[in-house]
């Protein structure tokens, strides 16, 4: 309901199989070159993303690819492969590396970098691929390829006019959600603090179509369409400077979404912690990232670089989380 459909259906939703299709222990540990451990964390929680880990395995994106040059799809295709099917312990992403450019103008294999900026970027540069040799796809399609129906949803933005009470409602396409952390200390408060409503005034002020005269408003932003994997970045940036908050916040293995939908009437809708990544340090702007990862084994491993340990799931509940990964 007021939301543009599709003209094509770029990858149909059906096709995507949320349970592994292979079991098998974990994979192979990444290698650190100086400073890409955030690098590292964004692969191997894609590489344990279940929809994507099949879909990257059955080959059919390089199968049907004619893009010259870099294509983050067969990258992750091979990179994928490699991992789950080496029968080495440690391997290298060189390709990753090798075209880091191409993923994100700002990164640098020498440079220490931020991880949730390399997922934004990552998944962008898959959907590209996913886009090559479809330029005159309009933009609801756009949200149709095989990144957007794993990782996408949409949220609603419905603004109120306090003073003749006209309503106005916008939908978003999203991959992942930025929550802030100042005041929360669970991740469902900080949903719950995501989805209120906030009155925009003073010079937030916003133009009236209806009055046609700028007064206060209220803004509620919530959940339209889930995506199939939900993907939450718990903002530790205190300030511009890199002052960190490093709190607990509190996250579960299992996250009802209903509470925060446009309609939150209706049955619960489940999600299941499957991987997160933790960053150690006083400040935002150093420090190491690793990551926890649920293998298709069904056992809870921590992915430090080149090292795999197996672990608990209260071991994984108990952490300093950055970015938190859930399944439907």
């Amino acid at each position: 309901e007021g939301m543009a459909l599709p003209q094509r259906i770029l990858f149909p939703p059906e096709e995507i199989c949320m349970d592994w299709q292979q079991r098998q222990r974990p994979g192979a540990g990444l290698c650190n070159l100086g400073s890409t451990c955030y690098i590292n964390v964004i692969l191997q929680c894609l590489t344990y993303t279940p929809p994507l880990a099949n879909y990257l395995l059955s080959r059919d994106h390089s199968q049907l690819c004619h893009r010259q040059g870099f294509c983050m799809m067969c990258i992750m295709e091979a990179h994928v492969r490699k991992v789950l099917h080496s029968s080495a312990s440690v391997i290298w992403p060189r390709a990753v590396i090798r075209d880091l450019k191409f993923i994100g103008e700002e990164f640098e294999p020498d440079m220490a970098g931020d991880a949730y900026e390399f997922l934004c970027c990552a998944l962008e540069a898959m959907q590209r691929a996913c886009l090559s040799g479809n330029s005159d796809v309009d933009i609801s399609s756009q949200t149709t390829t095989i990144v957007h129906q794993i990782f996408g949803g949409f949220l609603k933005s419905r603004v109120t006019c306090l003073r003749c009470q006209a309503v106005s409602d916008s939908y978003k396409a999203f991959l992942h959600v930025l929550l802030d952390i100042k005041t929360p200390s669970s991740l469902t408060t900080a949903l719950e603090d995501f989805v209120t409503c906030k009155n925009l005034d003073g010079k937030y002020c916003l133009k009236c179509n209806n009055c046609e005269k700028k007064a206060t408003t209220s803004k509620r932003i919530t959940v339209h369409c889930v995506p199939k994997v939900f993907t939450v970045c718990l903002e530790r940036a205190a300030d511009h400077t890199g002052k960190k908050i490093s709190k607990i916040v509190e996250y579960p293995e299992y996250l009802d979404l209903r509470p925060y939908m446009s309609d939150t009437a209706g049955e619960a809708l489940l999600y299941s912690l499957y991987a997160l990544v933790v960053h150690s340090g006083d400040t935002c702007l150093d420090g190491h990232f690793f990551c926890y990862t649920k293998a298709s084994n069904g056992l809870w491993y921590k992915m430090d670089d080149e090292s795999v340990d197996n672990c608990g799931i209260h071991t994984v509940l108990r952490q300093q989380a950055y970015l938190l990964f859930y399944a439907r």
